[in-house]
């Protein structure tokens, strides 16, 4: 995920009360959309409307987040597969039982520029993760689990206020956890006006058996690509080992649904693949490897966000490796073989 708040967005953490405080009545989109064909090679727009809307009005999205919710009395809806009862309150090894936590949701203008626009990405930021990074920049949040509990009639009641304030899209941030939950209050807000392209911001750390299932309800996937080694997977995300295995599988799923992310005529982005790569010190990602496999695996001009805004958070004073800021030389080495590779749709900062 992008980092939580800065300065200007913190002032904006009152928006969260307003938003859980009542569920607004329907909200009625004035226009529709742009957003690329799935013939990539032409980029040109076509009319068209958030994905899910379909399988809302023929009764499959319901049906879908009753079918996730049952999984959750043997919860395998990330690769932990950790088979807690949530359903009886029993905590999985994201931290998560079957109850709603919201830490935030507010309009984002820290995303990716093509989510923010005028009027900022939709974010709501869930609590608890099954990764549990230990140089986690929202270690509150992802491991100690703050946040407010919430119904899901309310969290359908933040997507409509921020639709109605004036967001891009509806960017759920570490939403897999919480997956039946985001579904059914997704066809509530659906059947009362949403009208937004659905982001799924996420760490890359996918089921591709879950994904399948959103194919057709998922308009943006925002994965982290994190580690192309295992063993560094292993080290700083609680013995995820077979993180770069999943999670390549999870991109080339996530791609197959959504194809390649192209502004519309207005800049902003309403459907396709970003990809978000952190930097870190001392090659702990891989990163070279990692913009090669995407080069080799996934179209040339797949978005893909190398970020330079790696800081040492929570645990990462643990580990000497990892307990700077990251080069000038390290960021500049990895554009330089990403372009190297033929990745020609960089989002590089600085």
């Amino acid at each position: 995920m992008m980092w939580l708040l800065n300065r200007r967005e913190f002032l904006r953490a009152s928006f969260f009360a307003a938003v859980a405080g009542s569920l607004p009545g329907p909200v009625r989109a004035a226009t529709g959309y742009l957003f690329p064909e799935e013939d990539i090679g032409k980029g040109a727009g076509v009319e068209s409307e958030p994905s899910y809307l379909g399988p809302h009005r023929r009764g499959d999205l319901a049906a879908l987040g009753r079918k996730l919710h049952d999984m959750m009395s043997e919860c395998r809806l990330c690769p932990r597969e950790c088979l807690a009862d949530r359903i009886s309150g029993e905590r999985g090894f994201c931290g998560a039982d079957s109850e709603l936590v919201i830490s935030s949701a507010h309009p984002h203008f820290g995303e990716e520029s093509g989510l923010v626009g005028s009027g900022g990405s939709g974010t709501i930021f869930f609590s608890n993760c099954s990764l549990r990074c230990a140089f986690c920049i929202n270690w509150q949040i992802s491991h100690r689990g703050d946040g407010s509990r919430r119904s899901i009639r309310e969290l359908a009641g933040m997507m409509l206020r921020l639709q109605e304030t004036g967001c891009h899209n509806i960017n759920v941030v570490t939403p897999t956890h919480y997956l039946p939950h985001i579904l059914l209050a997704l066809d509530i807000a659906a059947g009362e006006g949403l009208n937004l392209p659905l982001a799924y911001n996420t760490c890359g750390w996918e089921r591709t058996e879950i994904l399948r299932e959103l194919d057709g309800i998922v308009d943006i996937y925002l994965p982290d690509f994190k580690y192309f080694s295992g063993e560094m997977a292993a080290k700083y995300s609680a013995g995820a080992g077979e993180y770069p295995e999943i999670t390549r599988a999870a991109l080339l799923e996530m791609n197959r649904q959504v194809g390649t992310a192209r502004p519309g005529e207005d800049g902003l982005i309403r459907r396709g693949l970003m990809i978000r790569h952190l930097v870190m010190p001392n090659n702990v990602g891989g990163s070279v490897k990692v913009m090669e496999w995407i080069a080799e695996n996934l179209p040339g001009d797949t978005y893909v966000n190398i970020m330079s805004q790696y800081r040492p958070m929570y645990r990462a004073g643990e580990y000497p490796e990892i307990s700077r800021r990251i080069y000038r030389s390290e960021y500049l080495e990895v554009i330089r073989a990403a372009r190297g590779a033929g990745l020609t749709n960089l989002d590089i900062q600085g």
